[in-house]
């Protein structure tokens, strides 16, 4: 825990700089002067939600109870794309917990493909593992797999797997983890409109083949609409797999279609803008200038990196993805030792240069300490 000093000095600060940018004052604003949003009412609860997300905690607010370790077992991850790097980082997450607790993970790429995701599940099964986790792919991708883990009652964990967390009975899922969808969402949009000052020119960056992505676009583009002084130019679907061949070409056509319309992007990963940023650079577009972009969701750490240095990605809803993978093997403890999911979730935060501090990820403090209490170790 901060000082009370620190802690007020820090919240002030927060305050100061979204009241900036609020009041079209704030480096990288669009606006010059008092908001001429058609959406009064929406605009002033996207500034205090806002608020709010960006001086959440970051202190360890979940499940300090639970049984203690079990013993050795082994793991499955099949992974979406380990070039997805949520994916990535949550794998990292999970093998650090494994060697924590004493369990063995086996890591396998479905590269990003049905047919791969398909092979993996199958190799994964094959290993008769503990447990298996569902990392970031449609389960609908995998039903005959999944019947099959079913069937010999390996536990399965979703990790973005379905739209909401928790256990799941379609699929049959232990837990499935991952912030509400529906939050990410709404705040991302309320970013765009707050920044904004309720006028913005917005492109949805999204992956329709994953119905969790689409999802979340779709919630965006809802959220967006409550305020009719925003327009949304494009929505353009890319598949995550492909942002290195298709985003360049895409930004720039963007650009030639809409010129100065453009002025803020949200895409479903942030990765989108790893690739965005070359062709916005090519461009002329500054850093630190319009189309000012957000990621809703993730928060890996070149996104952090953009992010703080202002390098054409302003803000990102990151997820605390090493703390997931901690919670992923705290929730297979919890299923192998025959006790319900602990239904934790993660809270709702904003990440920009002036609260991230120069942090590469939002890892909340804490969670290892509880985790190694509960399990023993």
């Amino acid at each position: 825990m901060h000082p009370p000093s620190t802690t007020a000095i820090k919240a002030a600060a927060v305050l100061l700089a979204i009241a900036a940018a609020t009041t079209g004052c704030a480096r990288g604003s669009t606006s010059t002067g008092p908001s001429t949003a058609d959406c009064p009412a929406t605009l002033a609860k996207a500034k205090g939600n806002v608020e709010q997300a960006m001086n959440a905690t970051t202190s360890w607010d979940g499940p300090t109870s639970g049984p203690k370790a079990a013993s050795s077992r082994t793991v499955a991850f099949v992974a979406q794309s380990m070039i997805n790097p949520g994916v990535a980082g949550v794998t990292q997450g999970v093998r650090e917990a494994a060697k924590t607790i004493g369990w063995d993970v086996k890591i396998i790429d479905g590269q990003g493909t049905p047919a791969g995701i398909q092979a993996a599940f199958s190799q994964a099964i094959n290993l008769k593992p503990a447990g298996i986790v569902i990392g970031g792919f449609d389960p609908a991708v995998t039903s005959q797999q999944i019947a099959q883990a079913n069937a010999r009652h390996i536990p399965l964990i979703g990790w973005h797997a379905v739209d909401s967390p928790g256990p799941s009975k379609h699929p049959r899922l232990f837990t499935n983890i991952t912030t509400r969808v529906e939050d990410v969402a709404r705040i991302s949009a309320d970013w765009i409109i707050a920044h904004s000052q309720g006028k913005a020119g917005v492109v949805i960056f999204t992956d329709a083949s994953v119905p969790f992505a689409r999802n979340k676009s779709e919630l965006i583009r809802r959220a967006l609409a409550t305020c009719s002084s925003v327009s949304l130019l494009s929505y353009e679907n890319i598949p995550i797999t492909d942002t290195t061949g298709r985003v360049p070409q895409a930004v720039s056509s963007l650009l030639a279609r809409f010129r100065d319309q453009w002025t803020y992007s949200v895409a479903i990963n942030d990765l989108y803008f790893a690739d965005a940023a070359p062709a916005l650079q090519a461009a002329g577009k500054q850093g630190e200038g319009p189309p000012f972009n957000i990621g809703a969701g993730d928060g890996d750490p070149s996104a952090f990196q953009r992010v703080n240095h202002q390098h054409y990605q302003t803000a990102t809803v990151p997820e605390p993805i090493l703390e997931q993978g901690w919670q992923i093997i705290d929730e297979f403890n919890r299923a192998f030792s025959a006790r319900p999911a602990s239904g934790y979730v993660a809270p709702l935060h904003i990440s920009t240069a002036l609260n991230s501090k120069g942090a590469t990820s939002w890892d909340p403090t804490g969670y290892r300490e509880a985790y190694r209490k509960i399990w023993g170790r």
